[in-house]
């Protein structure tokens, strides 16, 4: 019977509960060694085990440098409905697993590290309603951290409960998003009642202070109450250092066992498989084990050997010498004979060496390779750290570091990848290690949004191979012209990346890769653009190469279509990318691409398309730690908003963007157009403009958003007489439009040019305007010409004129649900003696969540639940669930009436 923790048993009860009726949930347990997590574990366990199965792990401090192994532990039992899972999760599990192999790594690979965390969850929903319990989550390995707590970020109707348990001090098991229930020392009445249930019998002043000096820490009451830890009466009862005392309470039951019984307990302690055929290769007899059987240290059941309390085997472990925990360790080495055991292997060699040795770095050293395949990039970064440590050469010593910095940037850890490469020897003799430890700090400063530090180095690189390696030079070029684009704007080092095009060998700097760098840079810099090569022919070569590339160059491709200006390739490119990334598994990509995609999406009047996308991508990068990516799709989320006049969640959505800093103005233009918008619909020409100009003047003026804000500039100086402020703007956009070469910037050109003219041009101007419009696919834009259009003419009494343009922007409007801007025409359209329609009504899609949207598109195209879980990465329980959710909303009953619909 627990004591004292009735709290914690009502959480569990909650969350098994929702379980048997299909929901899921997870949530930490919190508190120090001793304080009865595993045993609410066991609570769980207990009143789970006769309606669902129960699954666990235990994290082994000695296991954290082994990909995937705490999430192997959980599991296994399921591995045999592996096949039921969509193929690329089935895949990278079993790559995961060792159980086949990936070739490469990263975004690349036939999975990554996320994927793994998908197929978890689709392999638990398997066999749901099930309860996982994972114990010691602090000690787990990173790789399983990431995929379990991805799962447990993705739980919905899949009737699936997590528990984990962790240690409280500063950054253990760090599990945003998942509740954390804090587990405290018991109160002197649960403390007095669980020493009465186990017949400690202390005189009561003795029980009192033993409670005080413990805190009511339960392993520390029943450990500590016959060691003498209160041996007089004092009125002030110091607290104990609990850990270290129950480990000497346990060190001294130890102490008094037979030395081959020691013996063999040590070699258990540096073990973390418990397999009994492993320890006795290594020299343990498990017959003298049985004096630490008898006092409940160990047990041992089939052929595993467990001990009763993580803290027993840490007392195992430390109360031994150094000679003999490395001598236990190379017993252990020699032990894993298999192929399966190489990694531990190498690992238990590391621990026994003490001076570089080459044979057992190369040993590291293939584990980390192994590590990358398998893409446990933290346990890559540790295999190659310590292998480095071990080098007898120095330049293998830097090129180990390199790798290691370089797994480190592929798990996210960019502060570890930086002080890595910092640590490396910077050897001028091996200039392409030098490039490699410069990539490694760029891409550590763009995540970290350090835009200036990632510009200097990625343009240092390309400085040092410019020589040797144009090719590569010059789309290490183009990253530093994008990252200058998303810092302070700054002319020199803006026109810094145009000169070293020139200074490439042969004809490099004349490629399609340098011209796309100059056309980015025009604008800015005021180039003269005649004899450049056609901008939509240049990307589209940019593009070509880019495929053969890599996804990064694919990014890249598309970022500096945002820049010119070419909204349409910048959307190929997107949707390129959220293609592979859907085909082969690869959800680390998913989020850069839906960015890429939703944005153009949202500029070309997708808004559907664009809300579904922005919506899914940021739920994703927020749950992959991709915080440039969230920040990305908030804004074009909040531009959404804006556009429907839903001012709570703009200002929700625009909130969530990180603001500009001196190093960085990425993301911050994206929420500052959106907020442009929302108050320019609202009537708010004041605040809109007051925005506009602190943009149009600040260190940010030359992002592509606030380029595109100058017509908005423009309709709101001219609507409160402020006509120089206009005119500056028109002007400004003149020289940016014809350089972006499409129809809409110059169906924007013209309608500025309609703001600003006599009347006498005014009408030329807007009837170049609309057609103009036509030629292109954005009705939000089209619609505000119309009704600038249709304000002009009634204002010049021409009201038949100004109905036929007033009715046509609010029936735009009206369809793109944009409320404001209809409200805004159906009040002109009055005011010339017509009754405006009634709005619409909107279509049953409306409704829908983006979620349940994208759903029901897939099923209505006739995929699978199966199938539209492997391309969404959601469980097919959770597909399901939406469709359920959605038919209602439609005003169907079955998957055959969705064509129909949507």
């Amino acid at each position: 019977m627990l004591q004292g923790r009735q709290i914690q048993q009502a959480v569990i009860e909650e969350l098994l509960g929702q379980a048997r009726a299909g929901a899921s949930g997870a949530l930490v347990l919190r508190g120090e060694p001793g304080i009865g997590k595993t045993a609410l574990l066991d609570y769980a366990a207990d009143r789970a085990t006769s309606q669902m199965p129960v699954l666990r792990a235990i994290g082994i401090e000695s296991e954290a440098e082994l990909p995937f192994a705490g999430l192997h532990q959980l599991v296994r039992p399921a591995l045999d409905r592996l096949g039921a899972l969509p193929g690329p999760q089935s895949a990278a599990l079993a790559a995961a697993f060792g159980l086949a192999h990936t070739a490469g790594s990263g975004l690349t690979s036939a999975g990554d590290r996320f994927l793994v965390g998908v197929g978890a969850l689709s392999l638990l929903a398997e066999i749901a309603p099930v309860l996982c319990l994972i114990d010691d989550a602090h000690w787990l390995d990173r790789a399983s951290v990431e995929a379990m707590l991805f799962a447990a970020r993705r739980l919905h109707r899949d009737g699936i409960v997590m528990i984990f348990t962790s240690r409280d001090y500063p950054g253990a098991f760090p599990a945003r998003g998942i509740t954390d229930v804090p587990v405290p020392g018991l109160d002197a009445a649960a403390a007095s009642a669980l020493l009465a249930d186990r017949d400690v019998a202390l005189p009561p002043w003795q029980r009192d202070q033993l409670i005080a000096a413990t805190r009511g820490n339960p392993l520390a009451l029943i450990e500590l109450s016959d060691h003498g830890v209160i041996s007089k009466p004092n009125t002030v009862a110091a607290p104990v250092p609990v850990t270290s005392r129950v480990i000497d309470a346990f060190g001294h039951q130890i102490r008094s066992l037979p030395g081959a019984a020691r013996a063999g307990l040590l070699i258990a302690a540096a073990d973390d498989t418990g397999d009994l055929a492993l320890l006795h290769r290594a020299g343990l007899d498990p017959g003298e084990l049985q004096p630490a059987e008898e006092q409940g240290l160990v047990s041992i059941i089939g052929g595993t050997l467990e001990f009763r309390h993580p803290l027993i085997r840490a007392a195992a472990y430390h109360g031994a010498t150094h000679s003999q925990r490395q001598a236990a360790h190379r017993a252990l080495a020699v032990a894993c004979t298999g192929p399966d055991q190489a990694d531990r292997r190498a690992w238990h060699l590391s621990v026994a060496t003490t001076a570089p040795d080459e044979n057992v770095a190369a040993e590291l050293d293939r584990a980390g390779a192994r590590a990358v395949g398998r893409n446990g990039h933290a346990a890559a970064t540790a295999a190659y750290q310590r292998a480095a440590q071990l080098s007898e050469d120095a330049t293998a010593a830097t090129r180990r570091l390199v790798q290691a910095a370089e797994a480190a940037l592929d798990d996210g850890q960019h502060q570890t990848a930086r002080e890595l490469a910092d640590r490396a020897d910077r050897d001028p003799v091996d200039t392409a290690l030098t490039v490699r430890l410069l990539q490694v700090r760029a891409l550590a400063d763009v995540a970290d949004g350090i835009m200036l530090g990632a510009y200097e180095r990625d343009l240092a690189g390309a400085a040092m191979i410019a020589g040797s390696d144009p090719a590569q030079a010059l789309w290490m070029l183009m990253e530093a012209h994008q990252e200058i684009r998303q810092a302070p704007y700054d002319h020199e080092r803006i026109a810094a990346t145009v000169r070293l095009l020139d200074s490439l060998p042969s004809d490099y700097g004349r490629r399609p890769l340098g011209w796309l760098i100059r056309w980015n840079a025009a604008s800015v810099l005021g180039l003269d653009t005649t004899g450049y090569p056609s901008l939509g022919e240049t990307i589209a070569r940019v593009r070509d190469s880019a495929v053969a590339t890599g996804p990064r160059a694919l990014m890249i491709t598309a970022a500096a279509a945002c820049l010119a200006g070419r909204d349409d390739a910048m959307r190929d490119i997107g949707q390129a990318l959220v293609d592979e990334a859907r085909a082969r598994g690869s959800i680390g990509l998913l989020p850069l691409g839906l960015s890429q995609q939703s944005w153009p999406d949202t500029m070309l009047g997708n808004y559907r398309d664009a809300r579904i996308g922005a919506a899914e991508g940021r739920q994703l990068a927020l749950d992959l730690g991709q915080p440039f990516w969230a920040d990305w799709m908030c804004g074009t989320l909040a531009y959404l908003a804006a556009i429907e006049g839903d001012e709570h969640a703009c200002r929700d959505y625009a909130g969530q963007v990180h603001a500009a800093t001196e190093q960085s103005a990425a993301a911050a233009p994206w929420a500052e157009a959106a907020l442009i918008v929302l108050d320019l619909g609202y009537g708010r020409v004041a605040e809109s403009l007051a925005r506009m100009q602190a943009a149009a003047t600040g260190p940010a003026w030359h992002h592509p958003n606030i380029t595109r804000m100058a017509p908005d500039l423009v309709e709101a100086a001219v609507r409160l007489g402020q006509l120089s402020q206009a005119a500056e703007a028109a002007d400004r956009f003149s020289r940016w439009a014809p350089l972006v070469g499409q129809p809409w910037a110059a169906a924007l050109h013209a309608r500025c040019q309609a703001l600003i003219a006599s009347d006498a041009d005014t009408e030329r101007h807007y009837e170049r305007a609309l057609n103009l419009h036509d030629q292109d696919t954005r009705p939000f834009d089209q619609a505000r010409t119309q009704l600038l259009y249709g304000e002009w003419l009634r204002r010049e009494r021409r009201k038949r004129d100004a109905r036929v343009q007033l009715l046509a922007s609010l029936q735009t409007f009206d369809t793109l649900g944009a409320r404001p801007w209809a409200n805004r025409a159906r009040t002109e359209l009055t005011a010339t003696g017509t009754a405006a329609p009634h709005p619409v009504a909107p279509d049953l899609l409306t409704a829908l969540t983006p979620q349940e949207l994208q759903i029901t598109r897939l099923a209505a195209r006739g995929l699978a639940n199966r199938d539209i879980a492997a391309q969404l990465f959601l469980s097919p329980r959770t597909v399901a669930y939406h469709l359920y959710k959605a038919y209602p909303k439609l005003g169907i009953s079955s998957r055959a009436q969705l064509p129909a619909l949507v």
